[in-house]
């Protein structure tokens, strides 16, 4: 799977009263895959290359450890006890990780 092709295809993926009135901003550090920004402003859902802006949630993994949580196998908290998956505001995550198809 194509790291930056997920990223991309996720206002595509999601339906916009799902994210109606919510506002954050992630920030995507992969190695091998690049810098990314998904901004989310009250039913607006951007995608953008590089680092965008103060992010309230930054993920940092390797592509090789993202495209292994996505196909489901490897467990997410299995990743950050391990030190493969480092997410600065967990509850952020977890407010939008099945809503972006990581859970």
């Amino acid at each position: 799977m194509d790291i930056k092709s997920f990223l991309f295809s996720l206002p595509e993926k999601v339906a916009p009263e799902a994210v109606e009135g919510l506002s954050t901003l992630f920030h995507f550090d992969i190695a091998d895959a690049g810098l990314f920004t998904v901004k989310l402003d009250n039913g607006k859902f951007e995608v953008s290359e590089g680092l965008a802006g103060d992010p309230v949630c930054k993920v940092t993994t390797s592509a090789d450890v993202l495209e292994k949580l996505l196909s489901k196998d490897l467990n997410p908290m299995m990743a950050m006890m391990t030190g493969k998956l480092k997410i600065s505001n967990v509850g952020e995550m977890l407010k939008y990780a099945k809503m972006f198809g990581l859970m």
